[in-house]
């Protein structure tokens, strides 16, 4: 099995810039729409990333101050702009930038890992050339925790024995690019007393799983984010999917988009399930699910 013979997914950007005018970009699936910068009210106490609250179709949207938020330089005009407004991890959110360029549509591929040295406190997942121009994509997972961190029980897991007893044969790889993700994930997994094995790539993954192949580690639940670098969560389903020894292995796609288009392409590349950051407890119902049916299959 090869990484680099993968069949690539298209993918859509929505372009945009800050006051820097490097151009950034955000995975258009998302974006629900874009509007001009409205009136907001400020909440007393809110966080500092936090510019305002805007009423947008009878609904409240709390609005980020993308530039403070990743380190940048304000606006020239802080009421100027317009907002992107995200569908993320199960909420929505404003993203005040200074303006939307274009949508263009690349390969899963064309998107690289961020530079080596850019840090912990990057808030990029991945870079890719638009017409000769270096392009940002925008970790927005990574901008919403530092605001808004998704709540996680730390306190272990109330299971069943019976549960307790097939979860306990799962031997489970967790595959996420983002720091913040990965660390939500293993939090769940030991909340569930669960050693598992991770991996930042999908790439990294496919290591790991032919590493322990015919081990007494040998991975049968695959639990993989879809957006990432190189190569993403379809494609490493596909991938394994084609290969003999990997074609029963238990694959969850967990990822932040939330569409039921999502969960057809998972189905047809060959997920067994997805499911939607982050809810530690339907985490904690899809590895069960996962556990059982690995026990039941004998793997």
């Amino acid at each position: 099995m090869s990484s680099k013979n993968v069949r690539a997914d298209s993918l859509s950007l929505l372009l945009f810039t800050l006051r820097s005018g490097k151009m950034m970009a955000i995975n258009l699936l998302k974006v629900s729409e874009i509007i001009p910068c409205p009136t907001l009210t400020r909440l007393p106490e809110s966080h500092p990333h936090v510019k305002g609250v805007a009423t947008l179709r009878g609904a409240s949207l709390s609005v980020i101050d993308l530039s403070r938020a990743i380190g940048e330089r304000p606006l020239v005009d802080p009421d100027g702009g317009c907002l992107i407004v995200t569908d993320v991890s199960r909420s929505k959110q404003g993203l005040h930038v200074q303006a939307v360029s274009k949508i263009v549509h690349c390969l899963t591929t064309d998107i690289r890992p961020p530079p080596f040295g850019a840090g912990s406190k990057s808030f990029i997942t991945g870079v890719t050339q638009v017409e000769g121009v270096l392009v940002q994509v925008l970790d927005i997972e990574k901008v919403i925790h530092g605001i808004a961190p998704a709540k996680i029980v730390h306190e272990a897991a109330q299971l069943s024995e019976e549960d307790a007893l097939v979860l306990a044969k799962a031997k489970i790889l967790v595959v996420d690019d983002s720091q913040v993700a990965l660390q939500q994930s293993l939090i769940t997994l030991r909340n569930l007393g669960i050693d598992c094995h991770t991996a930042r790539s999908a790439k990294e993954a496919i290591d790991v799983l032919l590493e322990l192949q015919g081990t007494a580690e040998q991975i049968n639940v695959l639990v993989s984010d879809i957006e990432m670098s190189e190569m993403d969560g379809y494609a490493l389903t596909r991938t394994l999917r084609e290969t003999p020894d990997f074609q029963e292995l238990y694959v969850l796609l967990h990822t932040s988009l939330d569409s039921k288009m999502n969960s057809e392409k998972a189905e047809a590349a060959g997920a067994d399930a997805v499911l939607t950051k982050f809810s530690s407890p339907e985490l904690t119902k899809c590895l069960i699910q996962a556990a059982r049916t690995v026990e039941a299959k004998g793997l």
